[in-house]
């Protein structure tokens, strides 16, 4: 890729001196002007943890920056993942000139193969690693068109799209290649952070490029966009090496089978299981389809180095005596279909938990897993194995900014705004908060919703306005994409809840009466066979709630549906203080 050589280094210049973060009106004395203006608009990553996608737009120019997914939550019953609402992407397509992409985890890539290139087509920038992550996944939609993804070297590379003069840096998070964004608009200069944290003695590779975030701390930078995941961690990020020795000190103790859960993408983590494996003569077996194909990504790009001879098949492992074998799995966030749950379960086909065995969860857990991962964990430790976790001892450090880390990138950088991205509101607040415990003004501090559109004016002046976009969710549920929807949701919570009784009615075409009883199903209410005086007592009562509907035929059988669920729905919660779904089914003989 050409370098571009025009990002000059006073790339967005405005009228006052940065190191007082002079005070400037921002709401209040914001005047209503044609006069063109930067719109930014996050369609996700605000009000929530996951599905990134924030939207960069000057006149003819869309530049949009990560498109991820969010996993759902206890709420969005059999739905598989969660995307954006692209929307204003799809109807601004002729905008859209490309989409930068900060690193490889899923809420910030996965959302990529459901939009595009279906939906819109448009250049993809990243770096080598997230490159290959993002085609690897898309090779799951067979009959999808083929993305167009540029590779971009964050020490060398810069583009010119559309209005939009663009540079990368290096910073650190917890997966390899992680890049910052720094885009030169024509009001000022953008620096947008991605995920990261500082670590200052990263597992095999740069660390952050410090040298360009000070040089953007004396280009004037007009807005500075945060990561606030770990907003609300006091400190500052603890070393990946850190990890590394404690990994080290549990495997000198430990007698049978070692088996770590982590996320497939953390890559430095596999590196320290492996290096730590190789130090007490361990070999390592990789068990789970996306763990396997991450590790095998990240060994053909030379970003893990496997030592020869140190892996070995998963089956080969088994037939080794325990303390030789070190096994990396998924399921540290006690997903349904992992590796380590199908183990605790019982239904993996080549691993067994058993008595000896040493079990390391080798992350946070995500909020709204936690019963899932405790359920996991009583699981393993019924079956003889040792559990250790992030309470018992620091097996995992985040890969998030910490509070500390967040007023040195303030500091580096130096903006007049403050954006805090990447939270729920309590985090974002707090992110502002202590962007004004470092000389952010209040009022300098730009805290919106997703949909919501942020505006940047020549002058300096920006704001937070009450224009919103379309910026819901679409819901994926197996090969459905989008037809899962509020309604769907409610029946299913519903059905959840307290069941379904399904009430179907035999009627005799010529007479419009019951040719036969009411038959009834019970699924999640009551058992049928225990609970024959309420079944009996239900039939009855259909039978009169029939009987009073008026004489004529042919009968308005929708509106008797209706009268008849609401009925049935009331006779049940006052026998059972339950509210089943029921569901009434005509058939005419």
């Amino acid at each position: 890729m050409n370098n571009k050589q025009n990002f000059n280094r006073n790339a967005g210049h405005r009228n006052i001196q940065q190191k007082n973060y002079t005070k400037t009106t921002t709401k209040t004395n914001f005047k209503e002007t044609k006069e063109p203006r930067l719109k930014v608009i996050a369609l996700g990553g605000l009000e929530e943890i996951g599905k990134n996608i924030t939207v960069f737009e000057y006149g003819n120019d869309i530049l949009v920056v990560d498109m991820g997914f969010q996993f759902p939550d206890e709420e969005t019953l059999g739905v598989d993942y969660i995307l954006p609402d692209t929307t204003y992407l799809e109807e601004n397509k002729e905008k859209l000139r490309g989409l930068l992409v900060t690193h490889g985890h899923m809420d910030h890539i996965g959302a990529i193969p459901y939009i595009m290139p279906n939906k819109f087509n448009i250049p993809i920038y990243t770096g080598q690693l997230t490159a290959a992550m993002i085609k690897k996944r898309q090779e799951e939609f067979k009959y999808s068109k083929d993305l167009i993804v540029n590779i971009v070297d964050p020490d060398k590379d810069q583009l010119k799209l559309g209005c939009f003069e663009i540079e990368f840096f290096r910073v650190n998070h917890n997966i390899p290649d992680g890049m910052g964004i720094a885009i030169k608009t024509p009001v000022g200069l953008i620096v947008y952070t991605g995920d990261y944290k500082f670590d200052h003695t990263p597992v095999d590779e740069k660390p952050t490029d410090f040298s360009k975030l000070a040089k953007y701390g004396g280009q004037n930078t007009l807005a500075l966009f945060s990561d606030s995941t770990s907003i609300d961690k006091p400190g500052s990020s603890i070393s990946e090496k850190e990890i590394g020795k404690n990994f080290m000190n549990i495997i000198s103790d430990v007698k049978g089978r070692l088996i770590v859960a982590s996320f497939s993408s953390l890559i430095s983590r596999i590196q320290q299981v492996i290096d730590t494996a190789q130090a007490y003569g361990r070999k390592v077996a990789v068990v789970g389809r996306s763990m396997n194909d991450n590790v095998e990504i990240a060994r053909n790009l030379q970003y893990l180095k496997v030592p020869k001879d140190i892996m070995v098949d998963i089956s080969q492992a088994s037939k080794m005596p325990d303390n030789e074998v070190c096994i990396i799995t998924t399921g540290s966030q006690g997903e349904e279909t992992s590796g380590l749950m199908r183990m605790a379960s019982g239904d993996h086909k080549q691993v067994k938990i058993k008595k000896g065995d040493t079990v390391i969860l080798s992350s946070s857990p995500i909020p709204g897993n936690e019963r899932s991962i405790v359920s996991m964990m009583d699981n393993l430790i019924r079956e003889g194995a040792k559990v250790i976790y992030d309470k018992l001892m620091d097996v995992h450090t985040g890969g998030h900014a910490r509070q500390e880390d967040a007023k040195l990138m303030i500091d580096l950088v130096k903006p007049k705004y403050l954006v805090p991205i990447h939270g729920e509101r309590h985090r974002l607040v707090m992110h502002g908060e202590i962007g004004n415990s470092v000389g952010i003004p209040e009022n300098n501090v730009l805290v919106a919703d997703n949909g919501q559109v942020m505006e940047f004016l020549h002058n300096g002046h920006s704001r937070v306005t009450e224009h919103r976009v379309a910026s819901g969710i679409v819901m994926v549920d197996g090969l459905g994409i989008g037809d899962v929807g509020n309604i769907v949701l409610r029946d299913r919570q519903v059905m959840a809840k307290d069941g379904i009784f399904v009430v179907i009615l035999t009627i005799d075409k010529r007479t419009g009466r019951l040719a036969n009883s009411p038959d009834i199903i019970s699924r999640g209410f009551v058992y049928m066979r225990e609970s024959e005086e309420l079944i009996n007592n239900a039939r009855n009562y259909i039978r009169k709630t029939l009987e009073k509907k008026d004489g004529t035929y042919p009968s308005n059988w929708t509106y008797i549906k209706t009268k008849l669920r609401d009925e049935m729905s009331k006779f049940l919660y006052e026998h059972t203080q339950r509210q089943p779904m029921v569901l009434p089914v005509v058939i005419e003989v």
